[in-house]
């Protein structure tokens, strides 16, 4: 089920932090394998903590709030494909993501509060900005299970697709976006994160800062070029 352990988490940010780094790679595809996106945080490696006396152990800070932090500001766009059940940390691990498609089997639960804790890995600021306010209440105090159909009407994820599907829709998804406009895609990304905790006069000039940016690089050149040139454009990430 993808459970989160200490080594999973581990090397998750790992391979976030390549993802990152790494000048060839444009998009970021995130998924699951087997029948399970990720079921959240190992309850068994978290009771031993508890019961040795450790608590959390550091899991919120020291992983949890790292990969979070790693997939908002990913400089390239990042799908995740959720194939299965999304639980806890699992789903927040999605809801970081910016874009979300769904198989028809999966679904999205807000487990924390089954177990008597509160929301971490980002879903009190993640799920309110995707849902609401009280749709996100209901999701973290109900803690029932939200399926792929009613995810879609609530605007937890874009697309849901029959599950033999969603491996070819995600990845012809990531690659549309590979071959997108990625500097301004990653402009995007600064824009909403950050503007949604501006009034507006800050945004609006953080948005004139990052606009400046933009228009210093090829792609913007090109783009505007092939434009007037009535040519579809090619862009290159720079």
């Amino acid at each position: 089920m993808n459970s989160l352990t200490v080594q999973t988490k581990q090397a998750l940010l790992a391979a976030i932090e390549r993802a990152k780094n790494d000048t060839e790679a444009r998009a970021v595809l995130l998924t699951g394998s087997g029948k399970a996106f990720c079921a959240g945080q190992d309850l068994r490696e978290h009771a031993e903590n508890l019961n040795e006396g450790r608590g959390l152990n550091g899991t919120v800070r020291d992983h949890y709030n790292p990969i979070i932090l790693g997939l908002a500001r990913m400089p390239k766009p990042v799908v995740a494909a959720v194939n299965g059940t999304a639980a806890g940390a699992g789903a927040s691990l999605a809801f970081a993501c910016d874009l979300r498609i769904a198989s028809e089997r999966a679904s999205f639960l807000m487990a924390f509060a089954n177990v008597g804790l509160g929301s971490d890995s980002g879903s009190s600021w993640t799920l309110p900005r995707l849902v609401g306010h009280a749709r996100a209440m209901e999701m973290l105090m109900l803690a029932e299970p939200v399926p792929a159909a009613r995810a879609l009407e609530i605007g937890l994820v874009s697309k849901v697709v029959p599950d033999d599907e969603l491996e070819s829709s995600a990845r012809e998804l990531a690659e549309r976006l590979a071959n997108g406009p990625t500097v301004a895609y990653a402009t995007i990304k600064a824009e909403l994160t950050f503007g949604s905790g501006l009034d507006l006069a800050n945004a609006l000039e953080m948005e004139a800062s990052l606009q400046d940016q933009c228009a210093e690089t090829r792609d913007h050149l090109n783009a505007t070029v092939a434009f007037l040139n009535k040519e579809g454009p090619e862009f290159e990430g720079h």
